[in-house]
């Protein structure tokens, strides 16, 4: 995953934008034609919308798997090690006495 990747989309939905009032402006089309247009790719650009929403949620979600796969594979090593450092402390105090 891109550390750019929401200000490309920010990019991104500013071209729409900027493309969707060109093209009133220069439409040759009568208005009820230009407004079907905007209509269908209003609908395009929230289908485009959705679908980038899925995958930056997949995307999440497989980093927060991955971050607590390795958060427990941390406790358990920070676990056996408070567990050796005890044995080692109780058959040295064993030793002592």
């Amino acid at each position: 995953m891109s550390d750019h990747g929401g200000s490309n989309f920010s990019f991104f939905l500013a071209g729409l934008g900027i493309g969707a009032i060109v093209a009133l402006l220069m439409a040759p089309k009568a208005g009820s034609e230009t407004r079907e247009l905007i209509a269908k790719k209003a609908d395009e650009g929230r289908d485009f919308a959705r679908q980038k929403s899925r995958e930056l949620r997949k995307d999440a979600e497989s980093y927060l798997d991955k971050g607590r796969d390795v958060v427990a594979k941390q406790k358990e090593q920070l676990s056996a090690a408070l567990e050796a450092g005890k044995g080692a402390y109780r058959s040295e105090k064993s030793k002592a006495h």
